[in-house]
Order: C-alpha cells, then structure tokens, then sequence
C-alpha cells in the first residue's frame, strides 16, 4: 500500500527573491516544538525537539521559506487528523542530496510500515531556471527587482563597435556583447581577456571597441528567482490518515471499530437518525437534515434503513461520522434531539434551535453537561 506502481502528488514550485527578507512573524510565533532530524555529517542520528523559529535561527534550517513550508506542513498534518507524536522532519545528508539542492528536508510519519516519508521539502536554488535558459533561444527566465532608491552610474565602459565584434565572432557575437556589457571590473587598457558564459574566452583588441563615458540612473535589475519545492504524496498521507484514525475496541463481547477522523476529512459532519421510520419521525429527521444542509461548511447525511440505532451507531463509528442526531417520539413533540459524540459516545439532549446554532458556531462539544 505504501510503495505502489502508480500513485499521486501535489508539488507546489514557489519561486523566491533570494536576497529579500522573509516575513517571519507566523514561524516566530508558532508554538509547536517539532521533531527534526539534522543532518549529522558524523554519520550519527540524533533527534531534536524544538521550533522552526530556533531552527532557523542557529542555521539548521539553511533557509527561512524552507522552514515556513515545514511549519505549514506540520500544521496542515494536524488538521487531517495526524498524531502531532508521529511526525518529524528528517534532513537530507550531504551524500544523498540532490545535486541542485542547497538544503532538503522530509516529512516522516510514523505508522504501521514504521517511519515512511510523506512531504519533501527542497531548496533548489535557481537550478531550474538557469537550466531552462540555456536551453532556450528564445527566453531569459528573470525577474525584476525594483530598488528602494535608485542607484545614479557615471562611469567609463568599453562599448562594443558592432560592425567588427558581428563579422570578428559570428556565433559568439552576441555573447561577447553581453558580457562587455556586464563586466563587473573594466579593464583600463587594450587589450584584454573576456571571459565569457559559456565558458570560453575572447581577446578583445583595438577597434573592437571604444571608451565611452556612461551615465544612468538605474531603478532596479534583473535576477534569476530561487525556488522551493514542497512535494507532497497524497495517496501516503491518506493512508497514514486512517492508520492513526482507526482504533478497534470490543463492545458485548464483539469487536467494535471506530474510525476517530477529524471534522475537517470525515465523509459526514452528522448523520441524523429517526429511531423508527413511523410516527412523524421520518418527517422531522428529513427536516432536520435539510436544515443542516443549508449550513455552509455542514455535510449531512441520513440513516434510516433497517436495522437497530445500536447498529445504526456502529455503522456511522465505522466511516468517521464525528455527531450522531437521534430523533425519536419526544423530538416530534418537544423538537429536542439527541445528540451522540462518536469519540466517547456520551450523549445530550438539546432543542434543534440549539443544534443548529452550535453547528454553525463548530461549538456542538462545548457543553458540560454530555452523559453516557
């Protein structure tokens, strides 16, 4: 299950200024101290429990987004129902790192295969671009960054004469043209060597070009964006979903299953159940249901075919159903209802006024008065 032919991922390629300062204020904040595994360059594992925030801060993680994708993946991993003691971060080491990347880091998660990861978190500088660049004739894949204030040039360049450098290095013309353009230290004399991109290099001599003197102001520049990939198996996260969701218990000698998921992920947020299909009860469940459904974020569902509510209970415990709605002779007198939990199976009774309200507010278990 975990290791299969064919399976499904969400990758995300979020594309990042190097050089401009990162918002950290929801990291620092962050409460959660998180299982990390650094890169131990010895050879030796050592697990470590502290913030992102911490992390960052003394350079285990090498990258401040990196960091934040980690937090955002710890907290996304809670909200589907994952066991906070079941996951950690592990680093790649330098020996099993991709070659383009400047820092990696996996999210694991603890279940019955063990320690399995799910979430792959990497710096891959600008690899990518450059790579695509290069390849492409017809594309320079950059992006403009805008200074605070602009910056006056009065400087003396060698601008290139292009009735010479076109015939003098045909293929290469072009090239040479924007590497004299981007000399970072001008010669002060002819001639000279210039190194070009693509790894060769050129003598520039007299009549190739001519001293000009430049001025400019310049309000920005180009650069080539750094991206982070986070990468992320669904089809694992899924499964280790229900590995930490399902408990088996015994109830009257039987074996009895309860799928605990969280709210967010279970199929339904209540099934609403009229004790007997007679006396008005169907009726009053089917109202019920509609008024749920007419709830923005409520997904309701209805069980009334066959069987005990005992049975009917089970049925709903098995598939994730967090609230059970019962509705019975005094609902169609009074419109109170009863309500079950399925993690601990207490109940309560309240008016359907109430059981509205306390779903749409997601307060339905802030009550003190829950019985078994």
């Amino acid at each position: 299950m975990i290791r299969q032919r064919e399976f499904n991922m969400a990758e995300l390629e979020y594309f990042i200024d190097p050089d401009a300062p990162v918002d950290l204020v929801e990291v620092v904040n962050s409460f959660y101290k998180i299982q990390l595994i650094p890169d131990p360059g010895n050879g030796k594992t050592e697990l470590i429990r502290t913030s992102i925030a911490e992390a960052i801060e003394n350079g285990t993680i090498r990258h401040p987004v990196v960091g934040k994708f980690m937090l955002e993946t710890y907290e996304l991993m809670i909200k589907l129902g994952i066991d906070s003691q079941r996951i950690r971060f592990r680093q790649h080491e330098q020996d099993e790192m991709a070659h383009y990347a400047s820092d990696c880091w996996d999210c694991e998660i603890h279940g019955s295969y063990g320690w399995i990861e799910c979430v792959g978190i990497a710096h891959r500088g600008c690899y990518d671009l450059d790579a695509h660049s290069k390849a492409s004739t017809s594309s320079d894949l950059k992006a403009w960054r805008e200074f605070d204030e602009p910056i006056t040039i009065d400087e003396t360049r060698w601008i290139p004469i292009q009735s010479v450098v076109g015939p003098k290095f045909r293929q290469n013309a072009q090239l040479v043209v924007e590497c004299l353009e981007n000399l970072e230290t001008i010669p002060d004399a002819l001639p000279f060597h210039l190194q070009l991109t693509n790894g060769s290099s050129v003598t520039i001599t007299e009549g190739m070009v001519e001293s000009r003197r430049i001025q400019k102001t310049i309000k920005g520049e180009w650069f080539t964006p750094h991206v982070i990939e986070p990468a992320f198996g669904i089809d694992r996260i899924i499964w280790h979903i229900l590995d930490h969701s399902f408990d088996r218990t015994e109830k009257e000698g039987e074996h009895y299953d309860i799928l605990r998921l969280n709210e967010d992920v279970a199929p339904y947020n209540a099934v609403v159940l009229p004790l007997f299909n007679k006396d008005g009860m169907p009726e009053k469940a089917k109202q019920i249901y509609e008024n749920l459904c007419a709830i923005t974020g409520i997904l309701p569902t209805i069980d009334a075919f066959g069987k005990s509510i005992g049975r009917r209970y089970a049925r709903a415990d098995e598939i994730g159903i967090p609230w059970a709605i019962t509705v019975d002779h005094q609902s169609v007198e009074d419109d109170t209802v009863t309500i079950r939990k399925r993690d601990d199976q207490k109940q309560i009774r309240i008016h359907v006024n109430e059981l509205l309200t306390r779903m749409t507010m997601g307060t339905l278990s802030d009550s003190e008065d829950w019985l078994i």
